[in-house]
């Protein structure tokens, strides 16, 4: 049995057997990934991915491998706050030879500073609610409305939106 192991045999047989490959279409992949297909489209049409080439034999283009995982990494990405700007910029990083993981950092330190801004900004908004809730008794007529009469006032609530 070790000389037809050997013999190059196997390799003959395996290099002549044609196996079908899956082709992971852009429906298998949006599926994959809990989008639609119009969302890759558009990641497309932002450069954020390549669109396969069409295969020359006909049939469906494949989004599997490289553009899938590229595709994960933009998802997971968004899932914690960064921007498609800022992901491109990312993307752009993660292809530069030149580039660092403190360069990666430093955009997580800012996202970060960032989102922090927004949490502040979001608290400062729960405050003005609760006072304006609190002053409220909850009854009567709209044209006495306590809530409805501080925010025509200006009260002391933040009117400024965070970008």
């Amino acid at each position: 049995m070790d000389s037809w192991l050997s013999s190059g045999t196997v390799a003959m047989i395996v290099m002549q057997r044609r196996v079908p490959v899956k082709v992971f279409s852009i429906s298998h992949a949006a599926d994959a990934l809990g989008v639609s297909v119009e969302t890759i489209r558009f990641y497309e049409r932002k450069g954020l991915i390549e669109q396969p080439l069409k295969p020359q034999s006909g049939g469906a283009r494949d989004y599997g491998g490289a553009t899938l995982s590229r595709l994960k990494f933009i998802r997971q990405a968004q899932g914690i706050g960064f921007s498609l700007a800022e992901i491109k910029e990312l993307l752009s990083l993660r292809a530069d030879p030149d580039a660092n993981c403190n360069d990666v950092r430093k955009r997580a330190i800012e996202k970060r500073r960032d989102v922090q801004r927004k949490l502040d900004h979001l608290l400062e908004i729960c405050r003005g609610l609760d006072e304006l809730i609190a002053r409220c008794p909850g009854e009567g007529d709209l044209t006495s409305c306590s809530i409805l009469d501080m925010m025509e006032k200006r009260m002391n609530i933040p009117l400024h939106f965070p970008t």
